[in-house]
């Protein structure tokens, strides 16, 4: 068990990301998803303290740090920044 696994609740924190109402982080072991509703799936690898996305969101990487009982993020595409966010346990859906 990685100690990213298990369920992320996402808040955004800044930058230019959009509200994130309903958004959460799946995780285990060396994959995850990122879900934005009830609709939205976005597959991703861990890499470190990196969520790499797989295609058709090839780019985007969430850098991770760890901050607490939690993480702080950044959400880059292709290496610039686009927003910040934190990530909190224990998302329901």
């Amino acid at each position: 068990m990685g100690e990213f696994d298990g369920v992320w609740r996402v808040k955004r924190t800044g930058g230019a990301l959009p509200p994130m109402i309903g958004v959460s982080k799946r995780i285990a072991g060396s994959r995850g998803e990122t879900r934005v509703g009830p609709l939205v799936r976005m597959p991703f690898l861990v890499e470190g303290l990196s969520l790499h996305y797989l295609p058709p969101w090839w780019g985007l990487v969430d850098v991770l740090e760890p901050d607490g009982s939690g993480f702080k993020g950044r959400a880059t595409w292709f290496g610039r920044e686009l927003g910040r966010f934190e990530l909190r346990s224990g998302a329901d859906g």
